[in-house]
């Protein structure tokens, strides 16, 4: 085991029974424009974080030295994303950057209807109603936290049904982010027609962007057939979830991500997605229906929706110029050079982590590092909020903001109002695209293993002093215990 000080790329680390070297993947870019920085003392941003009621959504960003709240739309676009923006076709109706984007989704997934919408959410919001009701159940491999809320506010209940390994940090296992085939069938079979919608998140967010395989993703979707449930499929990191498969599953080393991209997708009938991931853009989504002539009131009902609530349904809440990034980055983000470089950040931290003892959901996943802060700080329970304890000492130590995924996220039971306590305590280092060196990942490694060193001293969590109703981790006041 090495030290903090000695060079990161002589660094070994067993992943399955293989040895590899750690070192840092060069990127595959150029930098053309740097973004100032402030380096802030521990004193001010012990005082910043006490303003900010101990939530890092209320920090000022430039209060933040390295900023892992999350990885949408915070990326770096390249060049030919930002030359695009220039012939962005600002027309209300029937515009050209429309059309172009449409074509370009219809050639990457193969789907019919294609409805751009300004950020994932927004899809969610228009199809969620549509399917789900009062006394219906959405089951996912996991719902990420607006996913939840939605299907919530339409009058569902979430259900989460990862397979048990997905569970368990510490084990090495290929694509914990599936869905636990068997547990789908005994649901149905318990719930009836009360299950809605069937969702598969690729990567499987709140598993800590853990993968899932190609022959899950079949069988889910042979069982949706089955019992006629409708599939829809949360695809925000859909580029990162291919890379997974060409380099872990059997059988797919030799395909293309295009190739791959579309098999993945011809396993849904619909799909939402979060370009701000994947497209790298900085606002963007899309909601989409596979057969749009079968669905046909469907797809009616979704462009009278959005024409409700995004704008008119040949922009959905985007200009022009956002349309035609989008178009671009759908392709750019299936690159196999930026997908090694991208997947390479997140095993150069796991990589240090390991050699420290820091506990991660392990191995690494697509978009960002999950430390298990359960395991960092056993002695606090859930609801004094490890995940958001570790969160805050990340800031006080280096500046560092990152988010809680844990019982603080998950929130309160709607029925019984009472504190959920989530699967996972977990606090994401989600990474943008493109934006961090080297350097600042030997920063977020630092600042994590000089809090494990110390965590014993940390004694207690904190208390919630005030929440809204849902998605309360966005605005809720803490205080300390």
């Amino acid at each position: 085991m090495r030290g903090v000080g000695q060079s990161p790329t002589v660094l070994k680390k067993e992943r399955e029974g293989d040895f590899f070297m750690s070192k840092y993947v060069a990127e595959p870019f150029r930098i053309k424009m740097v973004e100032p920085i402030k380096m802030t003392t521990g004193e001010e941003r012990l005082m910043k974080i006490k303003e900010a009621d101990f939530n890092l959504f209320n920090l000022a960003s430039e209060d933040v030295y390295i900023d892992l709240l999350t990885d949408s739309g915070t990326g770096a676009m390249s060049q030919e994303q930002w030359s695009a923006m220039f012939l962005g076709d600002e027309a209300y109706a029937g515009g050209r950057s429309y059309r172009k984007l449409i074509e370009a989704g219809r050639d990457v997934f193969n789907y019919d209807y294609i409805q751009p919408v300004h950020q994932g959410r927004a899809g969610e919001k228009i199809l969620m109603p549509l399917l789900l009701k009062e006394g219906k159940f959405a089951v996912s491999n996991m719902h990420f936290d607006t996913t939840r809320a939605h299907v919530i506010l339409a009058g569902g209940r979430p259900i989460d049904n990862v397979v048990p390994e997905g569970k368990l940090p510490n084990v090495r296992s290929k694509f914990k982010g599936n869905m636990d085939v068997e547990r789908l069938e005994e649901l149905i079979e318990e719930k009836g027609d009360k299950i809605g919608v069937i969702i598969q998140t690729i990567t499987n967010n709140s598993a800590g962007g853990q993968p899932v395989s190609m022959k899950n993703m079949a069988e889910v979707y042979n069982i949706a057939k089955k019992y006629n449930i409708p599939l829809c499929i949360d695809a925000a990191r859909f580029a990162e979830n291919a890379f997974f498969i060409k380099r872990d599953e059997e059988g797919y080393r030799n395909t293309s991500i295009r190739d791959i991209v579309k098999e993945m997708f011809s396993y849904g009938d619909m799909f939402t997605m979060s370009a701000k991931k994947d497209f790298n853009v900085n606002m963007g989504g899309m909601l989409a229906i596979k057969d749009d002539k079968a669905n046909s009131d469907l797809v009616q009902n979704i462009k009278a929706s959005c024409i409700n609530f995004e704008g008119f349904y040949t922009y959905g809440g985007l200009s022009g110029r956002e349309l035609e990034a989008m178009s671009v980055g759908i392709y750019q983000g299936m690159e196999d050079s930026y997908l090694t470089y991208r997947i390479g950040q997140m095993e150069y931290l796991a990589a240090r982590l390991d050699a420290a003892g820091v506990v991660y959901q392990s191995p690494v996943g697509g978009h960002g590092v999950y430390i298990d802060a359960k395991a960092m700080f056993p002695h606090i329970p859930y609801y004094e909020f490890p995940a958001q304890v570790l969160a805050i000492e990340l800031y006080k130590e280096a500046g560092i903001r990152s988010c809680d995924i844990g019982s603080y996220m998950i929130g309160n039971d709607p029925d019984t109002n009472e504190q959920i306590e989530s699967e996972f305590e977990f606090t994401r280092l989600a990474v943008p695209r493109q934006v961090y060196t080297q350097a600042h990942f030997d920063v977020m490694a630092d600042a994590l293993i000089a809090i494990k060193e110390r965590a014993s001293t940390i004694e207690r969590g904190y208390k919630i002093t005030w929440q809204p109703p849902i998605l309360r981790h966005f605005q809720a006041k803490l205080d300390k215990i």
